[in-house]
């Protein structure tokens, strides 16, 4: 009679070699899934969402395309393996998903923050970008020289002689009119009417408001109608643009990483502004602008 060591010795060498044969099928059956490639229902997102697809693409890898996806619901759809990458900010991940505050953090501070505290929600991200697009505050130009005003204190200053107009929570929000209020002294403001986020500028133009809440690489800002109006006092923390990855699509497309950290490289604030231009005043076609930004920087 064998013992059960001679039984089991060969058993466990063919389960061995039968791992050493599948797991490469397997792992190579994963790097041939399409990468899904998602973004938020803003244009920003879906430009650069774009920019992340032709790069991929051009890496070698299949896409699927997933744009307009919620606000509330990208970064949970990431986790559960609906999107594998989306364009996301440092700031949103630490100030939204984290809840913790970044006041006073420098870019690589709240990289940091960003990226190891998604690792329990099997996530990760890449490098930022120079990007920046974090909260603002925005007046026609024209107003902004007429008034002298620069910045938050001299608006502060002027704020009596200013309609603000809000997009509904500006001033219900803590890390907005509340802060402005606590670190620059009150902000009288003549009047604070609420409007659609989308018509913001449009209301400045038309004079029904000289000052509103904005984000720092709005199209607009290309322009010489509006001026951002500086945060002297660095009340709000950076938002740079990094990828949201799921961390299995990452380990199994090992080329992700290096591709995706070339295209931020290249996406300062500037650029991300001009993207933006083109297509909020411009009326270009996102596809269109990410394809032609891609070929003239990229390639």
């Amino acid at each position: 009679m064998r013992n059960k060591k001679s039984i089991i010795l060969p058993f466990l060498g063919a389960i061995t070699l039968l791992l050493g044969i599948l797991m490469p099928t397997m792992a190579s059956a994963a790097s041939n899934k399409p990468i899904i490639v998602g973004s938020k229902n803003v244009s920003e997102s879906k430009t650069v969402s774009e920019i992340y697809t032709l790069a991929l693409e051009h890496a070698g890898y299949k896409v699927t395309r997933k744009p307009n996806i919620a606000n509330n619901v990208i970064f949970k759809a990431t986790q559960k393996g609906q999107v594998d990458v989306y364009p996301e900010y440092t700031g949103t991940i630490v100030e939204a998903y984290l809840k913790k505050k970044g006041t006073g953090k420098s870019a690589s501070q709240m990289a940091k923050m960003a990226r190891q505290g998604i690792k329990k929600d099997g996530l990760t991200t890449f490098k930022y970008a120079p990007g920046d697009n974090r909260q603002g505050v925005a007046m026609p130009t024209k107003v902004a020289k007429k008034y002298h005003i620069t910045n938050l204190s001299q608006l502060q200053k002027q704020a009596p002689k200013i309609n603000f107009a809000s997009q509904g929570e500006f001033e219900k929000r803590a890390d907005a009119l509340p802060e402005m209020n606590k670190v620059y002294g009150k902000f009288s403001f003549k009047s604070i009417k609420d409007y659609d986020v989308n018509l913001l500028y449009k209301i400045m133009e038309e004079g029904k408001a000289q000052a509103a809440p904005v984000s720092t690489t709005d199209g607009q800002l290309a322009t010489s109608k509006f001026t951002l109006i500086k945060d002297n006092k660095n009340i709000w923390p950076p938002y740079n643009l990094v990828p949201v990855v799921n961390q299995k699509v990452a380990k199994s497309h090992p080329k992700m990483e290096k591709a995706l950290n070339k295209v931020d490289a290249k996406l300062t604030t500037s650029q991300l502004t001009a993207l933006n231009k083109k297509v909020n005043v411009d009326g270009q076609n996102y596809k269109t602008v990410a394809k032609n930004w891609y070929n003239d920087n990229m390639k």
